[in-house]
Formats: structure tokens, C-alpha cells, sequence
């Protein structure tokens, strides 16, 4: 009986040891089934950034940006991103470009924003290789200054200029010979006739007009209403104005008090409207355009007559700001506020590397009154309806000088070229 239970018993030991060894085998014979995935997903995702990075060709940077998702472009980083990675396999290696800058007007809040854009967006370009830094010439002057900065730059041999004209006609001369020398020369914010230049901006007076519009049914097509102008002569204020007295010729019954320069300048329009406030006491409503809408809805503000007046306002955040806090006091208070981007002048900058590095231009891509625009969505306008998006979420983390923008990516712009 002690010899059977002694043999049952090492049975029994051998089935429990033979139970242990194959349950310790299982995952050493399950593992490669598990780790087959592991190895197999990253040769899946690696192999179309092998193909989406050789793509493009060596002598065509900009092609590459080109294929760069449509999805991650509403903002400039993700464009430089994208850029920069399309063509990290296969680096810039032509001549390097230097773009030439001309403004003439620096007491405004838009032209800071647009030059710290132009550097900004020069910067992804740089560090492809493409440009070298720019060379500004920025100051505030008038016709004669500003065409000494056109030629210290053409004396620089830039080999493209972007310019903010100061007046409709008087530089073209100057800058058709840059154009004769082989410079490419672009006009941004404001479109010019002058031989060879093109512009890129948005439609100026389109843009009047969509705030002038918004007066017009406002005061259901009758009232008193003062006009505060930019700088007469200057390109985009002859648009401007053009394009509301295009809308007023359909309102007759709507009637131009007054107006007068607030020459661009916030102070200024403040001033001019705490004159007009005091002239006019029953003022039906103003229209008005950048900084100086704010000036003058301060004026309104410190005035604050026993009805208001219908109010144009802009596209700025201290603008937005003020809005918001009219509502606490006047709840049914609404303006329109058109937004004039200063990233048309980048968008530029877009478009002349693309020219540099030897894009064409299709012509029937092109508006403009002279044919040779490159028009620029205007890419808020704000009402009652979508003021608090706007305000809550673009203004959330701007200062107050902030201007409400679009910079189109560089794969944006080749719409503009031919295939």
C-alpha cells in the first residue's frame, strides 16, 4: 500500500510539473503575435513620410509647401511648420533673395502689426534658406520721403520690393524702373496703376462699402450722417470713399453733414468727432474707418447724447472691448467692425518668394481695377450676430492694439499661380 501511494504520488508530480511547463511556455510562443503589431505599425506610418518628403523637387521649394494640408492653415505656425518639413529631405540650395520693404507711416498700430508680420513670415523663408533678411526702410515721411526709400532700396539691388504707397500716382514712375531693372515689385494694402507693379490687398472699396451698406439700412435709408476720412490722396482712402459714396448714391435721403480728415490717427478722429458731436446734437449716425472709428466712438462715449447715433466701428480688439462694454449700459447697442488685415503685406511677402523662385502669376486669378491684384478675403466682419465669438475667442489672449487678421499660407497663395 506504501509502494502504490509512493509511485502514485510521483505521477502525480510529473502531471503537476508537465502542468507548470506548459503553462510558462504559452507566452513565449504568444509573444511574437503580440510584438508582429508593434513591429509592423511603425513601418506603416513611416512609409508615407518617406514618399510625402522626397516629393517634391529639388528645385522647386515652394511646390512642396504647396502640397501641405488645406486642414492646419488658419494660422501662419502651422504653415511654417508644414514648410519647413515638406522640404527638410530636400534643402534650398539657389540664391538667396533680399526683400525690400517701404512704408511710409509708422503712427499706427497697423503698420506694427504688419511690419513685425513681414519679419515673421520672412523668417520661415530664412531658415529654408531662401531670403536673407530684410532691409526696411520705415519711417513716417511724406511723397518725396518715401521715394528716397524706394531708391535706397532699388541702390541695394533687393531683388524684390514690397511697398505701402503714400499716393495714388507719384511713385509710379519710380517704381516701373525698379521694375526695368528686374526687381519685382508688389504694392500691399493698397492697389496702384503703376506699369509692371502688382498689388495684394483686399478690395478696398468693397470693404467701405460692406460697412456703409450696414448704415445705410440702419437709418432705413434717411437721416444726417458725418464722414471722418483717412489721408486724401492716399490709395486705399480714395477707394474708401469712393465706395461709400457709391452706396449713399442709392440712399438720397440720407444726408452728408459734414466731414473731415481724422488723418489715420485715434486722437485725431476723437477730436473730430467731439466737434461734429457738438455741431450736430441730433447726428443720425457717422462713418468712420480704422483707428479713428475708435477715437470717435470715444468721443460718442464721453459725449453720450440722449440717443446715439448709428456707429461704424473696426476691426480691432480695443474696439471689440469697447463695444462689449456699451452693452452693459446700452443693450441694444450694435455697430459693424469690417476687419483690414494687416497681413495682406506677409501674404505679400508669400507671393514675391513665390515669384522669386520663378512661379508665374495666372492672369485670370487676378482683379483688381488695373488687372493686377491679388485679392485678399477680408477675414472678419463682425455684427451683433457673431460679435461675442469673435470678441470671446480672437481677443481672448491679444492686447488692445491687436488688429483682427489673416495671413494666407504659402500653399494658400499658389491658387494665385499658374499649374
Amino acid at each position: 500500500m506504501f509502494t502504490g501511494n509512493k509511485i502514485l504520488l510521483r505521477v502525480m508530480t510529473v502531471i503537476f510539473i508537465a502542468s507548470l511547463l506548459a503553462a510558462c511556455g504559452t507566452p513565449t510562443t504568444a509573444a511574437p503575435a503580440t510584438s508582429a503589431p508593434a513591429t509592423s505599425a511603425p513601418a506603416s506610418t513611416s512609409a508615407p513620410a518617406a514618399t510625402s518628403t522626397t516629393a517634391p523637387q529639388p528645385t522647386s521649394t515652394t511646390a512642396a509647401a504647396a502640397t501641405a494640408p488645406a486642414g492646419p492653415t488658419a494660422t501662419s505656425a502651422p504653415a511654417a511648420t508644414a514648410t519647413t518639413a515638406a522640404v527638410a529631405a530636400t534643402p534650398y540650395t539657389g540664391k538667396k533673395f533680399t526683400i525690400g520693404i517701404s512704408n511710409p507711416f509708422i503712427s499706427s498700430e497697423y503698420r506694427t502689426q504688419m511690419i513685425q508680420e513681414l519679419k515673421d513670415t520672412n523668417a520661415e523663408y530664412m531658415a529654408l534658406g531662401i531670403t536673407n533678411d530684410l532691409v526696411i526702410e520705415s519711417a513716417d515721411t511724406d511723397v518725396p520721403g518715401q521715394l528716397q526709400q524706394l531708391q535706397n532700396l532699388i541702390a541695394k539691388n533687393v531683388d524684390a520690393i514690397l511697398v505701402n504707397p503714400s499716393d495714388i500716382n507719384a511713385l509710379n514712375a519710380t517704381l516701373t524702373d525698379a521694375v526695368n531693372k528686374g526687381i519685382i515689385v508688389i504694392s500691399v494694402d493698397q492697389e496702384i496703376g503703376a506699369t509692371g507693379v502688382y498689388d495684394v490687398g483686399i478690395d478696398q472699396k468693397q470693404w467701405a462699402m460692406t460697412s456703409a451698406d450696414w448704415l445705410a439700412k440702419k437709418l432705413n435709408g434717411t437721416g444726417n450722417i458725418v464722414e471722418i476720412e483717412g489721408i486724401p490722396g492716399n490709395p486705399a482712402n480714395t477707394a474708401r470713399m469712393d465706395g461709400v459714396a457709391a452706396v449713399l448714391a442709392n440712399s438720397p435721403n440720407i444726408k452728408v453733414v459734414g466731414k473731415d480728415t481724422g488723418k489715420w490717427d485715434e486722437a485725431t478722429g476723437q477730436q473730430v468727432m467731439s466737434n461734429f458731436l457738438a455741431s450736430f446734437p441730433n447726428l443720425d449716425g457717422y462713418w468712420t474707418q480704422d483707428g479713428m472709428a475708435i477715437g470717435a466712438f470715444q468721443a460718442l462715449l464721453a459725449a453720450n447724447p440722449p440717443k446715439w447715433p448709428a456707429v461704424v466701428g473696426e476691426g480691432r480688439c480695443q474696439f471689440l472691448s469697447l463695444w462689449n462694454d456699451a452693452l452693459k449700459t446700452h443693450p441694444d447697442f450694435e455697430t459693424i467692425a469690417v476687419a483690414n488685415p494687416p497681413g495682406v503685406a506677409a501674404t505679400g511677402l508669400r507671393i514675391a518668394v513665390n515669384m522669386l523662385l520663378g512661379k508665374k502669376p495666372d492672369p485670370s486669378k487676378l482683379g483688381g481695377q488695373f488687372g493686377h491684384q491679388f485679392v485678399i478675403p477680408v477675414p472678419y466682419t463682425v455684427t451683433k450676430d457673431n460679435f461675442q465669438q469673435v470678441f470671446t475667442t480672437v481677443c481672448a489672449n491679444k492686447p488692445p492694439t491687436y488688429l483682427l487678421d489673416g495671413i494666407m499660407t504659402d500653399a494658400e497663395v499658389q491658387q494665385f499661380f499658374a499649374k
